[in-house]
């Protein structure tokens, strides 16, 4: 049995922490978007998954001479799909309804502790006392990150609204990574990230059908290239490779590193300020992520049961 030091572990760990700086780009890059091509999170979105399933799906072909997914895993690859996209709709609708502290300290925050608490319905996964430890420091320092002075709201209808959808964004996250976990045991990790980013183009594509999404594209290409394959298929492709050897509880904290990418991204690229609560967030990420490095799971993550129709 192997313990938190096995090098399959570590790599694992490393692979999920690199595709969370990665996705912390994003913010970065749809700022610009917005600014530079006037695009449409929706127009960004299904771009993104158009781009990241053509890639995913080649380099399926490609490396793992298959795009097959197993015939028990053909409905959570479309069970993945509609999360995904549901996350980049309820996300972005969030935003302008709660503003855009609220709603990723919601979604981002969320999504670790459903993840932990689908993984032990679902999966089986048990997180040991060190791992729930690092589950509360990674999601306070994530609020101490994201939260700023005036983000608090009233109780109106509109508000309530954008909190829904926002819970319905870190939901969307959890249900994937879980899926996903599950999923992992019986079919390659190219052929399922390619396939279920397939189903989730599918679902955004009506966005490329608005009056300017043309324009906006042609605006923006470059930036979303580097959505599409940089930040949506090589994040993916490596995240999903490392999941074969992390509980989906430990990967769900590791990739707080996210908002932490972001915010320092914020600081350099555009000026916003960290302040205290900031940078105590980034040190409760840090050391949320030396105690998932140094943790003993009581099984390996490869082995984790499928359970409850999962």
């Amino acid at each position: 049995m192997p313990g938190a030091s096995s090098p399959a572990r570590l790599r694992g760990l490393l692979l999920i922490c690199l595709a969370a700086v990665s996705w912390g780009t994003t913010g970065s890059v749809t700022t610009v978007l917005v600014a530079r091509a006037g695009a449409h999170p929706l127009v960004i979105g299904a771009v993104r998954m158009l781009v990241a399933a053509a890639l995913l799906l080649g380099g399926a072909r490609l490396v793992a001479g298959s795009v097959r997914v197993a015939r028990g895993d053909r409905w959570r690859t479309v069970a993945m799909g509609v999360a995904m996209a549901a996350f980049q709709a309820t996300y972005f609708s969030a935003v302008p309804l709660t503003g855009i502290a609220v709603a990723a300290l919601i979604a981002i925050c969320s999504s670790p502790l459903l993840i932990v608490a689908l993984a032990a319905l679902f999966l089986g996964e048990r997180p040991t006392p060190r791992v729930l430890l690092a589950l509360a420091l990674g999601v306070a320092g994530t609020a101490l990150l994201i939260a700023g002075p005036g983000a608090a709201a009233g109780l109106t209808p509109r508000f309530v609204a954008g909190v829904l959808l926002a819970l319905g964004a870190g939901l969307s996250y959890a249900v994937y990574v879980v899926v996903a976990k599950a999923a992992l045991l019986r079919t390659a990790p190219l052929p399922l990230a390619g396939a279920n980013f397939a189903v989730a183009a599918l679902a955004l594509a009506p966005a490329l059908l608005l009056p300017s999404a043309a324009r906006q594209i042609e605006l923006g290409w470059p930036w979303m290239l580097y959505l599409g394959v940089v930040a949506t298929a090589g994040a993916y492709a490596i995240y999903t490779l490392g999941l074969r050897d992390v509980p989906a509880s430990a990967a769900g904290v590791a990739s707080l590193l996210e908002p932490l990418t972001a915010t320092l991204l914020g600081v350099l690229l555009f000026g916003e300020r960290l302040g205290a609560a900031g940078l105590a967030g980034a040190l409760l990420l840090f050391v949320a992520l030396a105690l998932l490095l140094t943790a003993d799971e009581g099984q390996p993550a490869s082995a984790a049961p499928v359970a409850r129709g999962v």
